[in-house]
C-alpha cells in the first residue's frame, strides 16, 4: 500500500523550509530549515524520509506559495522527477490567497511550513495553473513592453512638470508633433534645466524607439503557428488587439481549465462581491481579484464600446475579421452589439461611466470565454 507524504516548503531565497504532513501521524513532523537550499535540498530532504522507511511505498506531494520562484522551483522538481527513478513526486504551486487554513499571529517560517503542509494535506487551497515554458517566455517579453509604456508615460508627466515649474505651459494638444518640436525649441530659465530637458527628451526618444520595435516582435511571435489561429480569433473581437489577444492566450494558457464564464471573469476579478450576514445581502465593488494585468487590459479593450454606435463595424475591425469561419465572426458581430447597446442603456439609466465600462469589462470576459472554448453557438 502506497503512503503519502504531504511536504510544505516555505521558500525564501535565502533559505527553505520544510514540514512533513501524513495522515494517522496526528501532527506535521520533520520540520527542518536549509539556509542557501535550492531544488536539490527539496530532493535531499524528501530522500531522507524515504531512507528512514525503506520498507514502505512512498509518494510525495510538495508545494509551495506562489511568489519570487515563480514557475522555475516546480519545472525543476517535476523535472528531476522525471530523473530519479526511486522517487515518486508531485508539485504543485498554491495560490496564498485561497489557503483556508492560516497562521495566527505569530509568524516563522518553520509555522508557515507547516501551514502550508496542513493545508496541501487537507486540499484547502486552489493551485496554480502552470503554463509552459515557451508561453512564459513571451509572457515576460509582452510584460516588459507593458513596462517600457509605463516608463514613457513616467518621462511623459516628468518632462511637463518641469517645463511648467519654468512657467513654459502648452496649452494645446499635447504629444502632437507640434507638441514634440515646441519641445525641442523651448528654452528654460537656466543652462542646467534646458540640458535636463535635453536629457528627457532623449530619454523618451529611446523608449518609444524600443516600444515601436517591441511591438514588431509581438506581431511577428504572433504569426506562429502556436498563437495564430487563437490570436487572429480573439482579434474578431472589437477592442481587442494583437497585443491583448496573444497576452491573454499566454497568460491563461488552456481556457477550458474554467468550466464556465463567470468561474473566468472571476479569475480577472470582474465579478461582484458580496459582503452577506443573515437576511441582509450587500453587493460590493469588483473583487479585483486574480489576474490584474489581464483585467486592466480587459477593461481598456472594453472603453471601445463606449465610442460609436453598437451596429457600427469600423474598417479596422472588419479587415481583422476577414478570412474567418462565418459562425465565429456572427458571434463577434454579436458580442459587439451585446455590449455597445449594454454600455449606453446603463449610461441611460445614471451609471457612471467606470461603472459601466468595468460592466462592459465582465461581459466581454465572457465573450472571450465563449470563443476560446468554441461555445459560441
Amino acid at each position: 500500500m502506497q503512503s503519502i507524504i504531504y511536504v510544505g516548503m516555505d521558500v525564501h531565497t535565502e533559505n527553505f523550509t520544510f514540514a512533513s504532513y501524513e495522515f494517522g501521524k496526528g501532527d506535521v513532523f520533520a520540520v527542518d530549515q536549509v539556509i542557501g537550499a535550492t531544488w536539490k535540498d527539496a530532493i535531499k530532504y524528501m530522500k531522507t524520509l524515504q531512507k528512514q522507511r525503506p520498507e514502505e511505498d512512498i509518494h510525495f506531494v510538495c508545494g509551495y506559495e506562489a511568489g519570487c520562484f515563480g514557475y522555475s522551483l516546480y519545472n525543476e522538481l517535476m523535472a528531476a522527477a522525471t530523473d530519479e527513478k526511486n522517487l515518486s513526486l508531485q508539485c504543485v504551486i498554491m495560490a496564498p490567497s485561497t489557503m483556508a487554513i492560516q497562521g495566527n499571529r505569530k509568524k516563522t517560517d518553520r509555522r508557515d511550513a507547516r501551514m502550508i503542509a496542513t493545508n496541501l494535506a487537507h486540499g484547502t487551497y486552489s493551485s496554480v495553473y502552470v503554463v509552459s515554458k515557451e508561453d512564459n517566455g513571451v509572457r515576460d517579453y509582452i510584460r516588459m513592453r507593458d513596462d517600457t509604456k509605463k516608463k514613457i508615460r513616467s518621462t511623459k508627466q516628468q518632462i511637463n512638470a518641469l517645463c511648467l515649474r519654468h512657467g513654459k505651459n502648452y496649452t494645446a494638444n499635447k504629444w502632437t508633433v507640434k507638441h514634440y518640436d515646441w519641445l525641442h525649441k523651448v528654452v528654460l530659465e537656466d543652462m542646467y534645466s534646458n540640458i535636463t530637458l535635453r536629457e528627457y527628451l532623449h530619454q523618451l526618444s529611446q523608449l518609444e524607439e524600443n516600444l515601436v520595435r517591441y511591438d514588431k516582435e509581438i506581431e511577428e511571435i504572433a504569426t506562429r503557428d502556436r498563437y495564430a489561429k487563437a490570436v487572429e480569433k480573439l482579434c474578431c473581437l472589437k477592442g481587442i488587439n494583437t497585443i491583448t489577444a496573444l497576452s491573454l492566450v499566454t497568460e491563461i494558457g488552456d481556457f477550458n481549465r474554467f468550466s464556465s464564464a463567470d468561474k473566468f471573469a472571476a479569475f480577472l476579478g470582474l465579478v461582484p462581491g458580496e459582503y452577506s450576514s443573515g437576511g441582509s445581502i450587500n453587493r460590493t465593488g469588483i473583487t479585483k481579484h486574480g489576474n490584474t494585468y489581464l483585467r486592466r487590459l480587459i477593461t481598456e479593450s472594453a472603453q471601445g464600446y463606449s465610442k460609436g454606435t453598437p451596429y457600427t463595424k469600423s474598417w479596422r475591425l472588419k479587415a481583422r475579421q476577414s478570412g474567418q469561419e462565418k459562425e465565429i465572426v456572427d458571434y463577434c458581430d454579436r458580442a459587439r452589439i451585446y455590449l455597445g447597446k449594454k454600455y449606453f442603456r446603463l449610461k441611460q439609466n445614471g451609471k457612471n461611466g467606470n461603472v459601466c465600462k468595468t460592466a462592459v469589462a465582465r461581459g466581454l470576459a465572457c465573450f472571450v470565454w465563449g470563443l476560446m472554448t468554441d461555445n459560441i453557438s
